[in-house]
């Protein structure tokens, strides 16, 4: 009989590609890793990975088997969905993982939706974009609200997408800014030889900068980079530069400057949440989807007043 705990642990070897890596994250030593994977090799009949001093990878037998316990896991946390939908009553911890402005933008509403649920507790962490996807699928959280700048989010078979909002990209200048009377029209052109702060490059925030303004040649050379949108806007706010920043990143709200709208179609991303499909009639999972719909729709109204405002 095949261990359900170490079908899931290859399946986690599968995904960090070493046993060092997989010990890190499920909080063992690579020793016990090791072991246990031995153990499931011995139940399984078969030689799973190939060892070496230094390293260690799946065998073809090996890589089927992961293939299985993918399947044979997912339809577990199926049957258990099912199960617990008949009791009705959200119980049991969520993990949600957000990207950092929507983690403190979706928190508030969250929070106070779900504080009715007694037996249900929440948590919430920050993650970098890009990675929400990959710790849904590995089963590291139950829920990841992801940035689409491109249209590539999808569905999967194992895979739900729930679209939320879109995001638009709007321009920040201090109060004193010749900016911030609204009758000063913004032209892209003059904005080339403003002062930019922006996220790293790379980051997909800073390539939709970089998009906005290759219409017009692209902008100077940015003088100053900063890792997070809040350090930007509080820079803005302290009369040092502008910035583009997406329109969700005021949230929190922040004195000392004004917004703007660009012309044209707005560059901007779509915010989803994703989760299991096997997972998704799970009560505590489908209350907190519920409750990610209702905070989108309270921040796509706070966002549409932003652009109101701007124009």
């Amino acid at each position: 009989m095949l261990d359900l705990r170490r079908l899931a642990l290859i399946c986690e070897f599968a995904r960090r590609g070493s046993i060092a890596a997989t010990a890190a994250v499920l909080g063992y030593s690579p020793s016990a890793v090791s072991q246990q994977l031995a153990a499931l090799e011995r139940e399984a009949g078969a030689v799973l990975l190939d060892r070496t001093a230094r390293s260690a990878e799946l065998t073809d037998a090996g890589r089927r088997l992961v293939q299985h316990a993918e399947r044979i896991l997912s339809m577990v946390e199926t049957a258990e969905s099912d199960l617990s939908a008949q009791a009705a009553t959200p119980a049991g911890r969520v993990t949600v993982t957000a990207f950092p402005t929507a983690a403190v933008a979706f928190a508030p509403a969250l929070a106070r939706t779900l504080r009715r649920h007694t037996a249900l507790t929440l948590r919430m962490g920050q993650g970098r974009s890009g990675r929400g996807m990959r710790e849904v699928q590995s089963g590291e959280v139950d829920i990841a609200l992801v940035d689409d700048w491109y249209g590539r989010v999808r569905e999967s078979d194992t895979l739900r997408v729930f679209p939320l909002l879109h995001d638009p990209l709007v321009l920040v200048v201090p109060r004193k800014h010749r900016l911030a009377s609204l009758d000063e029209p913004v032209d892209l052109r003059e904005l080339r030889d403003e002062p930019w702060m922006a996220t790293p490059d790379g980051e997909p925030s800073r390539l939709a900068v970089d998009s906005l303004l290759a219409d017009v040649g692209g902008a100077l050379p940015v003088p100053w980079e900063f890792e997070g949108l809040g350090t930007i806007l509080g820079l803005v706010a302290k009369g040092i530069g502008i910035a583009a920043v997406p329109a969700l990143a005021l949230a929190s709200g922040v004195r000392g400057i004004v917004v703007r709208e660009f012309p044209g179609a707005p560059v901007g991303r779509d915010v989803h949440a994703v989760a299991r499909a096997s997972s998704v009639h799970r009560p505590a999972v489908s209350v907190t989807l519920r409750a990610v719909h209702v905070a989108a729709r309270l921040l796509a109204a706070d966002l549409a007043a932003v652009e109101l405002a701007a124009r």
